[in-house]
C-alpha cells in the first residue's frame, strides 16, 4: 500500500527537501546584492561608498546598513524562496480539483455503495488527499473480502491504515514550514542586533574626540535604521506565509478526517 502512495507522488511536486542549499544560495545572492547594487560607486558622493550616499538614493542608504544588511537579505531570500516552494508543494497535495468537491463526491459516493466511483474520483484528483483516501478505500476492499476478520477488526484495520497514509503525507505537506517559522523571530531578531550596533556607532560617533564625525553619525544612524525596516519586513513576510500555508495544510487534513471518518462509518454501518 506505502509503495502505492509513493508511486502517486512520484507524478507531483513533492518541495525542495534540502533547505540547506536554499539558505546557501540566497546567503550568495544577498552578497552578490550588498556589493554589487547597493555598493555601486555611482550610489555614492565623489563614487566613493566610504562617502555619503547620494541624496535620495535608497539604494545606497541601504548599503550603510552596514554587514549585518546581507545576513537580513538572506533570511528575506529564504522566506520568499521557501514560500514559492511550499505554494507549489501544498498546491499539489490539494489535488487537481476543488477539495470540497471531491469531498463531496466520495461521500456520496460511498452513500451509494459505489467503491469503484470512489475510487475513480481519488484517481483523478490525486494529490495527499486522493492518494489518502485510495489507500484507504483500497483496505476497505481488502477487508471485506477478508472472512477470518471480525466487524470490529476490520473497522480497526481500516482505521489503521487511513492514519498511517496520513501520515505518510503530512512531512511533505509540512516540510520547510519550520525554518518560516524560525524566521519570523530571527529575521526580527537580526534587525534589533543591527538597530542596536547603529546606535553604537552614532554614539561613538557623537562623543568622538574633537567633534561630531558627521560621516560616522549618519552612517550609524542608516544602519540602524536600515536594519531596523528589513528585520521587520522579514519577520512580517515569514508570519504572513507560516499562518497561511498552516492554515492551508489545516484545511486539507479537516477534509482527510472528513473522507475518513466518511469511509470507516459507511463500513461500520453497512456490515453486520
Amino acid at each position: 500500500m506505502q509503495t502505492t502512495i509513493a508511486l502517486q507522488k512520484n507524478n507531483s511536486f513533492s518541495g525542495i527537501k534540502s533547505a540547506g542549499l536554499v539558505i546557501i544560495a540566497c546567503f550568495i545572492i544577498a552578497v552578490l546584492i550588498y556589493h554589487f547594487l547597493f555598493g555601486n560607486p555611482a550610489n555614492f558622493m565623489n563614487n566613493d561608498p566610504n562617502n555619503n550616499p547620494l541624496p535620495g538614493n535608497l539604494l545606497g542608504t541601504i548599503y550603510k546598513g552596514g554587514i549585518i544588511v546581507p545576513v537580513i537579505q538572506t533570511l528575506l531570500l529564504t522566506v520568499i524562496s521557501l514560500s514559492i516552494e511550499r505554494y507549489f508543494a501544498v498546491g499539489s497535495a490539494f489535488g487537481k480539483g476543488k477539495l470540497p468537491k471531491f469531498v463531496s463526491g466520495v461521500k456520496e459516493a460511498l452513500a451509494a455503495g459505489d467503491m469503484e466511483k470512489a475510487q475513480a474520483l481519488c484517481d483523478k484528483q490525486r494529490g495527499s488527499v486522493g492518494n489518502v483516501v485510495s489507500a484507504t478505500l483500497k483496505k476497505y476492499a481488502e477487508v471485506d473480502a477478508d472472512t477470518r476478520m471480525t466487524k470490529d477488526q476490520k473497522v480497526l484495520a481500516i482505521q489503521k491504515q487511513l492514519d498511517e497514509a496520513t501520515a505518510l503525507e503530512m512531512p511533505m505537506m509540512e516540510q520547510n514550514l519550520p525554518i518560516i517559522a524560525t524566521i519570523t523571530t530571527l529575521g526580527t531578531l537580526m534587525g534589533l542586533l543591527g538597530t542596536v550596533i547603529g546606535m553604537i556607532r552614532s554614539f561613538a560617533a557623537l562623543s568622538s574626540a574633537g567633534g561630531t564625525d558627521s560621516i560616522a553619525l549618519s552612517q550609524g544612524i542608516s544602519e540602524a535604521l536600515v536594519n531596523t525596516a528589513f528585520g521587520i519586513l522579514t519577520g512580517a513576510l515569514a508570519v504572513i506565509s507560516y499562518n497561511y500555508y498552516t492554515t492551508r495544510i489545516d484545511k486539507l487534513t479537516y477534509c482527510l478526517d472528513e473522507v475518513g471518518f466518511s469511509i470507516v462509518q459507511t463500513f461500520a454501518t453497512t456490515h453486520d
